[in-house]
């Protein structure tokens, strides 16, 4: 009985694993179709006159011959030359985008440190405080920013705009931060104490090169949000053309009746673009541990 107890149940792991074997690529399969299927469709009409998109709106490929530019070149043209502008949008978001990355990095890493590693009193509090500033829907705090920032004469700038995001983003890099700074071996930094390095250079120059996968991710997490933010942006530029970023300019091309879809895809990719780029660059860093093995046991 044991015998054919085993036998049924060799058989029964034998069936689970074929079918797991067909499920595993059909189900990556389907959910790969899913995701890349819209971004792909997108990309094709961009570069789809629209005639073509008008006589056959559900085709899948484009013939030598429909093959264009042309949509490109009128979203990036200046308004002055007849296009959409989205030239100095990139240029205008670029600029909030790093500016926000770089400041709330610079002012991130050191507090997400002092939380990980040193004591003081309300520490605990501190990390949930971090986390509560997002329990406040956006819409909460817009109007005070917004009468703020009018009487300070930020409104229509940029810097206005990056001090928002700076806002908006430093809690949740701290918090980050912090889990991953806590994964530092405390040992590596005694060393470097013993060495006669003081806790700036420490933090400098241990624990840092050690988050850099860390730093990376957070990185990203801010310019992604600076890149794509909305409702600040239409609050605080929309009465300055010339200082909009690409969320403003694609919701004008959306809210167009004139502007042909073909156009309004172009500026689509124009927007996914530079995060795409950005996120396969650093792709490595943001995947490699390079702690590992830093301490032996």
């Amino acid at each position: 009985m044991s015998r054919s107890y085993s036998y049924d149940t060799w058989n029964r792991d034998r069936v689970q694993r074929m079918l797991f074997g067909i499920a595993r690529p059909v189900v990556i399969g389907v959910l790969l179709l899913w995701v890349i299927l819209p971004f792909y469709y997108m990309v094709l009409l961009s570069f789809m006159p629209i005639e073509s998109l008008l006589r056959d709106p559900g085709r899948l490929w484009i013939t030598p011959d429909e093959f264009t530019l042309s949509t490109y070149e009128k979203v990036l043209r200046s308004v002055q030359d007849g296009g959409q502008g989205f030239g100095s949008f990139l240029a205008n978001s670029g600029v909030v985008s790093i500016s926000s990355v770089l400041l709330a990095l610079a002012i991130a890493i050191p507090g997400a440190y002092a939380v990980a590693r040193l004591e003081f009193f309300g520490r605990r509090k501190v990390n949930a405080l971090f986390v509560a500033t997002y329990l406040f829907p956006a819409i909460v705090l817009a109007i005070p920013l917004f009468v703020l920032f009018t009487r300070l004469g930020l409104r229509g700038s940029l810097v206005g705009l990056v001090l928002v995001y700076i806002a908006q983003t430093v809690p949740v890099a701290v918090y980050m931060l912090r889990n991953y700074f806590e994964t530092v071996p405390v040992s590596i930094e005694e060393s470097a104490r013993l060495d006669g390095l003081g806790t700036f250079g420490t933090l400098w120059r241990i624990t840092l090169p050690l988050s850099l996968p860390s730093i990376m991710a957070t990185g990203l997490f801010v310019f992604m949000i600076a890149w794509n933010e909305f409702l600040f942006a239409l609050l605080f530029l929309v009465d300055r053309r010339e200082s909009w970023t690409v969320s403003l300019g694609l919701a004008q091309l959306s809210g167009s009746i004139e502007v042909p879809t073909t156009i309004l895809m172009a500026g689509s990719v124009v927007i996914t673009l530079p995060v795409i780029i950005l996120f396969f660059a650093t792709e490595r860093l943001l995947t490699g541990g390079l702690t590992a093995g830093a301490e032996k046991g």
